[in-house]
């Protein structure tokens, strides 16, 4: 009989009572801080990296090799035949590659490295589904297939309070070059079908991006039903008047209030972040 596992990261932002319900293993990111390494989410939380950002140049760095092999022995141990990982897209980090050649050591083990092609919640929706549909005994091939639908029916959108973090990350994508900061043009940034962030729209100050995201997200609710994930990095009264203000929409399937992203992503967009997710069901 199969045995399935699922292993993500902690870019996710996957909250307790789901990593305990689907029982996830979930692969830390590394924050290096004056030479000093920590484990995102781990040993260090998202104020903490808001409260050198001003003074210090944290950088990220992949989970450890050692570290998934350790994981992957954990898992050889108690029996799994399979894994199923979802891991932040290509596009921002170098996971889902380490991942694949660290599976390959483990033969016993039929693996699958699904890019999600996001960040977030969206990686949070694919795991979800993926749990549901193992508790419900679907076959590993047929889970592996539905999931890449899965993926294909998520649209990711986030506001920052500045490009100075994407830019020092190196993770502006396609942002890059399309807004004038001096006139406080905010982006409305899409992550695309290729994982990549791109602008989607844009407004003139904080106040109207928000309100331009909101009629998007009420747009794309006109025309199909949707969970909604809502999440924030130190934007938590407009993440909470957000959700409000789009909660009686009549298409909205359930809602999600996600909270705070993780450090790492904290760390690459800075203070100020308001992100949504939707998923088509």
């Amino acid at each position: 009989m199969n045995k399935i596992a699922l292993i993500t990261d902690s870019a996710s932002d996957i909250r307790k009572d789901v990593i305990d319900k689907y029982n996830v293993k979930v692969l830390p990111f590394r924050i290096i801080i004056k030479d000093k390494d920590y484990r995102d989410g781990v040993d260090i939380t998202l104020n903490d990296v808001y409260k050198v950002l001003d003074t210090e140049s944290p950088t990220s760095s992949l989970p450890s090799m050692k570290d998934m092999g350790v994981l992957f022995n954990q898992l050889e141990k108690e029996g799994y035949t399979h894994v199923i990982a979802v891991t932040i897209s290509s596009k921002l980090s170098g996971l889902n590659n380490a991942l694949r050649l660290v599976s390959e050591d483990y033969p016993t083990i039929k693996t699958e490295v699904i890019d999600s092609k996001s960040i977030s919640c969206a990686e949070t929706i694919i795991i979800k589904e993926a749990g549901e549909m193992i508790n419900s005994g679907l076959e590993f091939e047929k889970i592996v297939e539905k999931l890449i639908e899965v993926r294909s029916k998520i649209k990711t959108f986030f506001i920052i309070g500045t490009l100075e973090y994407l830019k020092k990350g190196g993770r502006i994508g396609k942002v890059a070059g399309v807004i004038g900061e001096l006139l406080n043009i905010k982006p409305i940034v899409l992550v695309d079908e290729e994982g990549e962030y791109s602008t989607y729209d844009k407004a003139r100050g904080r106040k109207q991006s928000i309100n331009k995201m909101l009629s998007i997200g009420k747009k794309i609710l006109d025309d199909k039903k949707c969970d909604v994930y809502i999440g924030n990095g130190d934007a938590k009264e407009e993440a909470e008047k957000y959700l409000q203000e789009i909660s009686n929409h009549p298409n909205i399937n359930n809602i999600f209030f996600s909270g705070d992203i993780s450090p790492v992503a904290g760390l690459h967009s800075g203070p100020g972040l308001l992100g949504i997710a939707f998923y088509e069901v």
